[in-house]
Order: structure tokens, then sequence, then C-alpha cells
């Protein structure tokens, strides 16, 4: 339930690389939808602060071309007064004299509704900014915290958080230096999905479920999130990263991490935040010699010849790894990551394959396993096998589905999307859905764990065609 009393102190949004591709196609239309819904503070003001030598009529008419372009119904009654939430104030990242000109921006703001508003800084620019950007608040006093009751500050900061183990805690260090953790919201759009949210429902309030989500009952659980797209043009960005670190670092395990926690005491963010960092932790490393046994790594045809990509490229565009959760619950049992790009199929989901009991009352010499599927894209349902009779003379078992599907549920539900989700998280204080400092480290420790053995144990690097499921070797399923 959303309590609006948190939503109501003026509050100035400030964004850091507004004239990007990410204001345009997510913040943009998702700050237009929670305006519509009223869900945004009565006094509220959009500041996007980038290098372009704009003014504010430049920067609301890249606003309303964005809208336009994202939401073709968007009513032009509600778009006039929605533009003049927006102004624009022009600076470098790295010079001290653009930062002045926001604050100035920021105090006659203050002075004009009377009051020290709420300040929310969001950085929609590439990684090897938030360095610089830091110093760079600090140094003019913008992100001087101050109480709830006063006017708080909070940074939001997209993914990835650093680009490995060393380079967050770096950055994690920095940051402890401008704002407590209860401040920093660091944001992963897919935990904003509706379906993603619901796993922690799905999970912990259907008590059939809970003594049988450990080992003694499931065989295997199957992580895949598959793209048919390849890097659309982001080879100079994906080609010093990689796909394990582009989604594997943030998305795979954050799926991992909310399907395998332990049963929290109660739903407050701190305390599932600690339930999710407490697997990641628990993460076996591994070693030269077991990476070639329960992992593979590959490029799809053509990958070194897209722009900005190097022609001997190493980069994974796709992975296969067969992980364990060093703990009691999960000891044993192979949890696959398997992440590809230009692939086959678009698909997002978690397949958890449970045991059948032995002996088995199967006729013939078929064993019956149940499944459970949990499907977060394209179509947001969940399904599970059972078996069943099939009308006749014999003792004939086939396989059907129970399913729930999310949109035939609620028909006449709109669906609030990822980052309208996460911003209104934002306003309210809600860091649930956001990865806390424990997570980020967990992560990247794991995967720099599983890089580092790549390269030491010199596997080499197998290939795949686009549209298809990837390379023909596997990893096999069972340890």
């Amino acid at each position: 339930m959303i309590d609006y009393s948190k939503t109501t102190t003026p509050t100035i949004f400030i964004v850091f690389g507004a004239t990007g591709d990410l204001m345009r196609r997510k913040l943009i239309p998702s700050l237009y939808q929670l305006y519509q819904r009223k869900l945004l503070p009565p006094l509220f003001h959009i500041i996007g602060y980038s290098r372009r030598d704009w003014g504010d009529k430049e920067f609301r008419d890249m606003v309303a071309a964005s809208l336009i372009e994202r939401l073709p119904d968007t009513a032009q009654g509600v778009l006039h007064p929605f533009l003049h939430l927006f102004s624009y104030s022009q600076g470098m990242f790295d010079t001290a004299d653009g930062y002045e000109k926001l604050a100035s921006r920021l105090g006659v703001r203050d002075k004009e509704w009377r009051t020290c508003a709420n300040k929310i800084f969001y950085l929609a620019v590439p990684p090897e900014y938030y360095k610089t950007i830091f110093h760079h608040l600090s140094d003019s006093h913008l992100a001087v915290g101050h109480s709830e009751e006063a006017g708080w500050t909070r940074l939001i900061v997209e993914k990835p958080f650093g680009k490995d183990l060393k380079t967050a805690e770096k950055l994690d260090a920095l940051l402890g230096t401008l704002f407590k953790e209860d401040q920093v919201y660091r944001i992963d759009h897919y935990l904003g999905k509706e379906t993603v949210q619901n796993i922690l429902a799905f999970r912990f309030s259907n008590s059939f479920l809970e003594h049988a989500w450990s080992k003694d009952f499931i065989e295997r659980i199957h992580i895949k999130i598959s793209e048919q797209i390849g890097i659309e043009g982001r080879g100079e960005l994906f080609d010093g990263v990689g796909l394990l670190r582009d989604m594997g670092q943030n998305h795979m395990l954050q799926l991992l991490a909310l399907f395998t926690m332990d049963t929290p005491k109660d739903f407050a963010a701190d305390t599932i935040r600690a339930k999710r960092a407490e697997v990641l932790r628990a993460l076996k490393p591994f070693t030269a010699r077991t990476v070639s046994k329960h992992s593979i790594h590959a490029q799809y045809d053509g990958y070194t010849q897209e722009k900005n990509v190097a022609p001997d490229s190493q980069t994974e565009t796709y992975y296969m790894i067969r992980a364990h959760l060093n703990t009691q619950r999960w000891r044993g049992v192979p949890i696959i990551l398997e992440n590809g790009k230009a692939l086959k199929d678009a698909i997002a989901k978690i397949s958890v394959r449970f045991r059948h009991p032995s002996p088995c009352l199967c006729p013939g010499s078929t064993h019956f396993h149940n499944v459970l599927r949990y499907q977060v894209q394209p179509q947001e349902r969940i399904s599970m096998s059972f078996w069943v009779k099939r009308p006749g003379t014999e003792m004939k078992i086939e396989e059907n589905d129970f399913v729930f599907d999310y949109k035939q549920a609620y028909p006449d539900t709109e669906f609030i999307g990822p980052y309208e989700k996460l911003l209104l998280d934002v306003l309210q204080g809600n860091q649930t859905l956001f990865v806390s400092t424990s997570e980020i480290m967990a992560s990247w420790r794991f995967v720099d764990n599983v890089l580092r053995s790549w390269k030491k144990a010199g596997q080499p690097m197998l290939h795949y065609q686009k549209g298809t499921d990837g390379p023909t070797e596997r990893v096999t399923l069972h340890p």
C-alpha cells in the first residue's frame, strides 16, 4: 500500500546526464505516469544537468518529444503543466562552476517554496563518471543531508556499481563519506518488475511451498535470461564489460537470491536485503579446475565485426554456470545460471525441478517430475506441471499444467512500470527493491572469482550462431 504521507513533501529531482538515452526512454515516461496518477508531491521540480549548451526551452522540447514518441496518447492538456516541472542547468561533470550554478538554482527554488526541499540526485551517466560526480557533490556541499523533518537528501545510482570488487569497494568508500547507507538507492530496474516483486509474496505467503523449498525436495533450479538482440551499438561500453558483469552480477544473482533466501521475520527492507545478502555470500567459489567442469562462456558469430569491438575480443555474450550454495538448505543442489544475447527467444524464467520419491510408482521406466516455472517475461505467469491419467482403459500418464497468468488474472488493473515503482519507493524511503552494499560486494566477489578462474584455466571461448539456443556445448545439469 502506498503511504501518501511520504510523497507530499516538496521535492527537487536532479538528473545528471539528463539529455541521455536513459532519461528519454525510461525516466521521462515514468515521471509522467506518476504525475498523471497524482503520486508526485504537490511541489515537485525536475532539474536536468548535462553538458549540452541548452536552456529550459530546449530541454522541455526534448521532454515533449520523448513523451510523444514513447506515449503517443499523451494528453495535450496534461503535457503543458507537466513540462513546466522541468528546468535545465548546463555544466560539465568535472568542473566546479556547473555545480555552483546548480546550487544557486536549488537555493532559488527553496526560497520560492519557503522550505528546505527534499533533494534526489539521479546519476543517469556511465559508471566512469560516478567518482567525479561524487567528489564534486561533496566539494560543492550539494549533498549535505538534512533530517527527515527538515528535508532529506537521497542518491540514486544506476547499475553497474563498479566493474569488479576492487572498484566497487573504492566507490562505496567514497560514497560513504557523503551519504549514509539509508540515503543510497542502487537501482536495478529488474527488481521493479511486477513479477519479480511477486516472488516474495509467492514464496512466503503460500505455506504449502515452504516445507518443500529445500534440497530434500528440489533437484535443481535453472535461471535463464535470453535476449534476441545483440549489443545494439553498445560495442565501446559492452566490450570492456562482458555479459557476466553486465547482467550476471545484478539481474541473475538477484533472481537467485530471491528464490533461495531463507524466510524473513518480516517484509521490512533491512530484513529482506540482509537475507538476500546471506545467500550471495554463500555462493561456492570456483577454482581453475572446477570452473571448466561447471561453466562455459561463448560469443555469437559476428560479434568481433560489431562497431567499436576489438577484432580479437574475448568478451562473452553468453555464459552458463552451474553454481552451488554452501548452506544447509541448498547444499548439493545445482543452480544453473544461463544468460545470452542474440539468441532464439527473448525470455526470463526460473524453473524449479522437484525430486521424485524413490521407488517411483510410475508405469514403465520413466520417472515423473513436477516442475515449477516462474516466468518474468515476455508473459508474466507461473505454472506448475502435474501428472494425470489419460481417460481410457490403460494406465497412461501425461503432463498438464496449473497456470496463473498475471494479466489474465487482473485484466482491469493498470500495471505500474519498473521505474515508476522504484522512483515512488525512493520518494517513500523504501529500500526493499534496491541493492545493499553487502549484496553488491558479495555479487562482485562471486563474479570476479568466475572471471579469474576462466582466465586461469585458459578456458576456450565457444561460439554460436545468432538466432539459436546458444553453443551446442552445454553444462550438464547434474553434479
